[in-house]
């Protein structure tokens, strides 16, 4: 669904729309969308500004994602709100960089004559996710040695002992004198 500045002129825009799996592309990122992905929401031309749009709305989704301690894919359902604010790209010459103020780090930006909402979904999901995802709170990751998965069994590898080459630092105490 494409957002076009001239038609948000007129009036609010409504939507109810779903995107089935591999219509928005997460190729790019290490998440997988295994669900139909519903949002629902308005989007506007806000009165009084240069073409700034706002789009608000909910979203849910159920995405396959890798556990960071076993590394066993796992799903990880998802449900958000979002209200965001995009203003047109600025026209700036080729190769060179445009300082922005810190209120202007939270506005996204659209080029053309308007915005689409998957590109929207699609940020405010990769955005959405956890910085750690774990398959389960008790999963016991992977051995650091052999690299078995110790929720399916356990392995016969012993923690090494520590190099003793670092031994020294172990006992460092800054601003303390050293010996020589």
């Amino acid at each position: 669904m494409f957002f076009s500045v001239q038609e948000l002129e007129v009036k609010k825009i409504h939507f109810d729309v779903d995107f089935p799996p591999g219509e928005i592309d997460f190729e790019e990122s290490q998440f997988r969308q295994v669900s139909q992905l519903h949002t629902e929401g308005t989007a506007e031309l806000l009165s009084n500004t240069l073409g700034e749009i706002r789009v608000q709305g909910t979203f849910n989704v159920e995405m396959e994602v890798q556990c960071d301690r076993c590394l066993e894919p796992t799903r990880y359902p998802m449900a958000n709100d979002y209200n965001l604010f995009y203003r047109p790209a600025p026209k700036v010459p080729a190769g060179h960089d445009v300082a922005i103020d810190e209120g202007e780090a939270q506005i996204g930006f659209y080029e053309g004559n308007g915005l689409e909402l998957a590109d929207v979904v699609r940020e405010h999901v990769l955005l959405s996710i956890p910085m750690q995802l774990v398959c389960r709170e008790d999963c016991a990751g992977i051995c650091p040695q052999c690299g078995m998965n110790r929720n399916v069994g356990h392995c016969d590898c012993h923690a090494r002992p520590v190099n003793e080459v670092w031994a020294a630092l172990r006992d460092f105490k800054p601003g303390a004198k050293t010996g020589s």
